[in-house]
């Protein structure tokens, strides 16, 4: 597929180094088959997937010592993959997933980038039934609550698919809904704990927390 530009950047993470493509800016758009619209996906958000945020740094950061020894692990809202990248370079056993038409391709293009195997994808609507995707010990995403629904939407998509003990790390900038997701995965019988982002320049933002829910 054509009509966009990407960069590849270099990126350490955790002390080792990984190449990641990119889009250029958040100008990119290009949809000539309509997928992207029948998705739902606006131009205005179109290219939210190809770029990296705080967030995103956060979490990839975080996985580089992140305890998954033995843990099923599907990342949520992968876009370029740089955390599904961490965790298959740690040896553990992770889905990436996404709903967006081009987040496959670019996982795919990453994981070739950086020489290792490949890494599961599954294209995931929150809001619809994904009963081949199973149940994870471990569910990771960032900066995924930037909507009004995000928080309703993926609670109810992480109930269907956490098993019964398991753990849900979210890196949250604080784009203002934060509260309502706790509350949500609270009722579920979840616990709670938070650290701020770590890390220098772009990883290191005031607001920005790592959100850790537990259930035992």
């Amino acid at each position: 597929m054509t009509g966009y530009e990407t960069e590849t950047v270099a990126l350490r993470i955790g002390g080792l180094d990984y190449r990641i493509r990119m889009l250029k800016d958040r100008q990119q758009y290009s949809d000539p088959d309509g997928s992207a619209e029948r998705a739902g996906i606006s131009s205005a958000t179109w290219p939210l997937f190809g770029m990296f945020w705080p967030a995103g740094l956060a979490l990839a950061e975080a996985m580089t010592h992140f305890p998954v020894e033995g843990k099923r692990i599907l990342e949520v809202g992968c876009g370029t993959g740089l955390s599904s990248l961490v965790l298959q370079r740690r040896g553990a056993d992770v889905t990436a997933s996404d709903h967006h038409p081009l987040a496959a391709e670019f996982l795919e293009h990453n994981v070739q980038l950086n020489a290792l195997p490949p890494i599961r994808y599954h294209d995931a609507q929150w809001q619809e039934p994904n009963p081949e995707l199973g149940e994870f010990d471990m569910i990771i995403g960032g900066d995924v609550l930037y909507e009004r629904d995000h928080p309703a939407l993926l609670a109810g998509f992480i109930e269907r698919h956490a098993k019964p003990h398991a753990c849900v790390v979210i890196a949250e900038p604080g784009r203002g809904y934060r509260g309502q997701f706790s509350s949500r995965m609270l009722a579920q019988g979840y616990t709670r704990s938070e650290q701020p982002f770590t890390g220098d320049g772009a990883v290191n933002e005031t607001k920005g927390r790592i959100l850790r829910f537990d259930r035992l």
